[in-house]
């Protein structure tokens, strides 16, 4: 049997982690009012970032206000809010103001714009893409949230897209001619939400704050409600306010973990992540329903969520694990990944059914196929060791594991990250190992963490030399270059995890 490093395994759990509160929860709030072109100052924007700002740092958020930028203020803080989300279980950015589609892309527009083309737009606005590039590196979730007219306020020279027929109204919208943005296709993991649907126009309200906003602000102070119905409500109560004119939509996904934007009590708490296996018995009953009745309906989240909720052999008043499996079963038809992953573990493990190992196996390369991390890094665990009759093949787990690193799977960088340091990835040195091994620690995994901190030998003096050098390039750490992992380096460590002091 070949010899290969020693690899952090991926720890078999049938419950993840919700996200926790405090300073892990990073938001970025602009509202563009004051428009120097003429004619695109709009009334209430700012108003309703004030509004959301306040909603945010109440349940615990930890809040960036931008009011009235200009595109290099904008720019220079987004820089700065991706950094500082690198640490956070959510980052959430709001932007209310004007928005545009141009030949397909959509731009957020700072308030020093002076557009007269296309070209002017994509130089002197900022894109969806790089609102999207800012909260990427999140660690468990990642939105954006845009209260935005959706549409071509600046008139006929930018040869507006098709364009959505609208209701009549006389109600002020956040444009000067209708229109909407191209629906976005965000990764898995990020939610992206418009106050209308794509091709609509969302208004600017007749009192101090938009519809959008003010429906956002309420429903996102309530405790226990969980965040996929939250956006859900808030549609309802928009729809209900504007007479059916004004739809939101989200697009993307969201984790299939509950998360509660208030928590479960209002001040932001989430439950911990040792207490996992209750997270989806927090969810009251009448939310339960509210869950069945959108699985009826096709929604593949809802179906996870009803499995792991009756699966959970400690809430015995839901606990049916033939049920979960079928919900389960069902999403992981529909092509949903992370069904195909869950329903992969119970099966291997044997949970509340008979093992099958062979169909666990089978799930696992499917839902790999769509480049589910925690499929591709088992697999790579199971190849590593010969795992399930698999014939113990390094060079097929170390594909897996680049693979899994490459969507920023925590313990699959830190699995990579050994096998480089082991000289068994072709081209690739102590700088690349010492690189997966930064991305793993700011990806915020405690067992890379501790064992970086407690174990570092396990790494060639190189290695750690160069993880010095890449903590020093990120002013993490100033000390010399030595691979001598002392206490200057272990507060580095910890201040890259997102540990102060």
């Amino acid at each position: 049997m070949r010899a290969f490093p020693a690899i952090l395994a991926f720890v078999l759990m049938l419950w993840g982690a919700v996200a926790q509160a405090g300073s892990d929860r990073q938001a970025l709030v602009i509202g563009m009012a004051k428009y120097q072109q003429e004619g695109l100052a709009l009334e209430n924007t700012v108003n309703d970032a004030k509004l959301i700002a306040g909603s945010l740092q109440g349940i615990g958020f930890d809040v960036t206000l931008l009011v009235d930028s200009p595109l290099a203020e904008l720019q220079a803080k987004l820089a700065e809010f991706s950094f500082k989300s690198e640490t956070a279980d959510l980052a959430l950015i709001y932007f209310a103001g004007h928005g545009i589609e141009v030949q397909g892309e959509n731009f957020l527009v700072p308030v020093d714009a002076k557009v007269g083309s296309n070209r002017d737009v994509q130089a002197q606005s900022v894109s969806l893409k790089q609102f999207l590039a800012s909260v990427d590196r999140a660690r468990k979730m990642r939105i954006v949230i845009l209260d935005a007219c959706r549409n071509n306020p600046f008139g006929d020279g930018l040869e507006p897209v098709a364009q959505a027929e609208e209701p009549a109204t006389d109600e002020a919208t956040r444009s000067s001619a209708g229109g909407g943005m191209a629906a976005p296709s965000p990764d898995r993991g990020t939610l992206v939400a418009f106050a209308a649907r794509d091709g609509a126009v969302a208004f600017d309200g007749n009192g101090g704050n938009s519809p959008f906003a003010t429906a956002l602000a309420d429903r996102m102070k309530q405790p226990g409600l969980e965040i996929s119905l939250m956006f859900r409500q808030v549609r309802d109560m928009v729809l209900k306010e504007t007479g059916n004119f004004q739809e939101p939509h989200t697009y993307g996904s969201l984790p299939g973990e509950p998360f509660f934007l208030a928590g479960t009590d209002g001040a932001g708490t989430q439950i911990a992540a040792e207490d996992v296996q209750l997270a989806w018995a927090e969810v009251p009953p009448g939310q339960e329903e509210q869950f069945k009745r959108l699985a009826d309906d096709g929604d593949t989240r809802s179906m996870i969520a009803l499995g792991r909720m009756w699966l959970n052999p400690q809430d015995q008043k839901r606990y049916n694990p033939q049920a979960a499996i079928g919900q389960l079963e069902r999403a992981a038809n529909a092509g949903e990944p992370e069904a195909m992953f869950e329903l992969a573990r119970i099966l291997e493990l044997g949970l509340g059914t008979e093992k099958d190992t062979a169909r666990a196996l089978e799930l696992y390369k499917k839902a790999a196929d769509q480049n589910f991390g925690d499929a591709l890094n088992n697999l790579g665990f199971f190849y590593a060791r010969g795992d399930y009759g698999l014939p113990q093949d390094v060079p097929t787990a170390i594909s897996y594991f680049e693979r899994a690193a490459n969507v920023r799977h925590r313990e699959a960088m830190y699995n990579y990250a050994a096998m480089i340091n082991a000289g068994q990835v072709p081209g690739k040195g102590p700088a690349d190992a010492a690189n997966y091994l930064y991305d793993a620690i700011r990806a915020g995994s405690k067992r890379v963490f501790d064992l970086v901190s407690q174990r570092p030998d396990v790494f060639s003096a190189d290695t750690r030399k160069a993880l010095q050098a890449k903590l020093a390039e990120y002013d993490f750490y100033a000390g010399t270059i030595d691979g001598d992992f002392g206490e200057g380096t272990q507060k580095a460590i910890r201040l890259a995890y997102g540990i102060s002091g």
